[in-house]
């Protein structure tokens, strides 16, 4: 419901923001976000609150542009029709529009999730690669695909099948994401 000029530029800018590689927002997190944690909140900075919260960025312009694009394909006849019948621009916005594209920003919120469980690079750099099961969100931690990338290179035998098995659970939990926001994109189609 932002004017045309404010769409042409707000849509190509939340693109370019989902396209940044995930080294650069590693790299942001390490020189800005870790030294923050570390002297205002506690812990070394290396930790699952950094961690957690550079990945949240780096989802939400995915999340935002899906979501963009399931709010503008709901017909402008529920916006208009909630209008017609006296609410205002906000009512007809959250009782008629935001429902109808329900789906759709589930769907968003889904894959952003996939993207943020198949993350390695920032991870590797802001999480603190302790094998350590983390007690506290200020605590370092390694996630499986960080350790998969870390020890893939040496690894070995058994050490190697157990990589390529975590591997096989991480595609299964990410392509289960995906078709479950397939099949949530598609009740909407219909």
């Amino acid at each position: 419901f932002a004017g045309d000029t404010a769409r042409k530029f707000i849509k190509p800018a939340i693109e370019l923001l989902a396209g940044i590689p995930s080294v650069v927002y590693g790299f942001i997190g390490v020189t800005v976000l870790v030294p923050f944690v570390k002297n205002y909140i506690g812990g070394n900075g290396f930790s699952v609150l950094s961690c957690s919260l550079v990945l949240g960025v780096m989802v939400l312009p995915t999340i935002t542009s899906i979501s963009f694009d399931a709010l503008r394909a709901v017909p402008a006849s529920y916006r208009e029709g909630a209008l017609a019948l006296g609410a205002t621009r906000w009512q007809a916005v959250k009782m008629a529009v935001v429902p109808a594209a329900g789906s759709g920003i589930i769907a968003a919120v889904i894959l952003g999730m996939g993207r943020a469980i198949g993350e390695t690079m920032a991870v590797i750099m802001i999480a603190g690669n302790s094998l350590i099961i983390p007690l506290s969100p200020l605590d370092p931690v390694r996630t499986l695909t960080s350790n998969i990338a870390l020890e893939m290179g040496y690894a070995s035998g058994a050490h190697r099948q157990a990589l390529f098995a975590t591997g096989v659970v991480l595609f299964i939990i990410i392509m289960g994401l995906n078709v479950l926001a397939t099949r949530i994109i598609n009740r909407a189609v219909k």
